[in-house]
């Protein structure tokens, strides 16, 4: 653990990506406390800019605070885009878990299944999949989660297919081991790396997605979130920047932090890789 902190923190942009994560968890976490009403009351006159009446960012068009918006939307955001990830990552672990040890038809039939998704663009089944459905947060995390799992089975069948073949793995085929211990025991642990730092990249599509979804009138009508205070901005943006800018930057900061993040991870668990990198090989 000490030496994957260290080899963590030789990484200046990880150490910040993971300071402004910190900073969008403690916002979600004492949304609550700071302001303690909901979203979507009014607070103040409407198109109040910052600093007016006490608003730190200003009002929207029906007086509501941007602040609180913000605060609340990272609720949304990161609960999204965590939920939606680990879902995306049962589906897509199992199945390429098991196209990588099994092989033959069984990793052709799963691989052709796979790469079906892979062939519609993932923003646009992601809207349809809404769209059909009622539009509240456990579809839009369902959808989310059914566009974002196939390039996980890509990852694990391709480290299974290459770890499968390591000793390790043959000396526990020779003692009995059944296969869903050598899966899960043997091959998967030894497999987690790369699944790691796709899951952080994975949360930050999460949240772009999500956003952008919001924004496109498809978010929970129950919940505040930033794409949706991006979508109400826009028609006024000239009138009153901050009912767009504030949310923005919040979705920019955020995914660039995970995104930091997933490098820094990665920089960590495949030493060797981050060295040749450095070096310009």
């Amino acid at each position: 653990m000490k030496g994957f902190l260290t080899a963590y923190c030789r990484n200046k942009g990880a150490i910040v990506g993971a300071i402004i994560l910190a900073l969008v968890f403690l916002t979600a976490g004492l949304a609550g406390e700071v302001f303690p009403f909901s979203p979507w009351d009014m607070q103040s006159a409407p198109f109040m800019p910052p600093g007016e009446m006490g608003l730190w960012l200003g009002s929207d068009s029906l007086g509501r605070d941007v602040a609180a918006g913000i605060a609340y939307g990272a609720r949304v955001s990161l609960l999204v885009g965590g939920v939606s990830t680990v879902v995306a990552l049962a589906i897509g672990v199992t199945l390429g878990a098991v196209a990588g040890y099994a092989g033959g038809w069984v990793d052709d039939a799963l691989m052709r299944f796979t790469e079906f998704f892979q062939t519609i663009p993932s923003f646009i089944l992601a809207v349809v999949l809404v769209a059909i459905f009622k539009p509240d947060i456990v579809s839009i995390v369902a959808a989310i989660a059914i566009v974002s799992w196939p390039p996980v089975t890509r990852v694990v069948r391709a480290e299974f297919l290459s770890l499968r073949q390591r000793e390790f793995v043959q000396a526990a085929e020779v003692l009995g081991f059944s296969r869903v211990t050598i899966v899960f025991r043997e091959i998967l642990p030894n497999a987690l790396s790369p699944i790691i730092v796709l899951a952080s990249l994975m949360v930050a599509s999460a949240v772009l997605l999500e956003a952008a979804l919001s924004f496109l009138g498809l978010g929970d009508p129950n919940l505040m979130s930033w794409g949706f205070m991006i979508g109400a901005g826009r028609s006024v943006i000239r009138m009153a920047w901050w009912m767009s800018v504030f949310p923005g930057l919040a979705i920019f900061l955020t995914v660039l932090a995970l995104n930091l993040v997933g490098e820094g991870l990665n920089d960590a668990l495949n030493p060797r890789l981050a060295r040749r990198s450095r070096a310009g090989v």
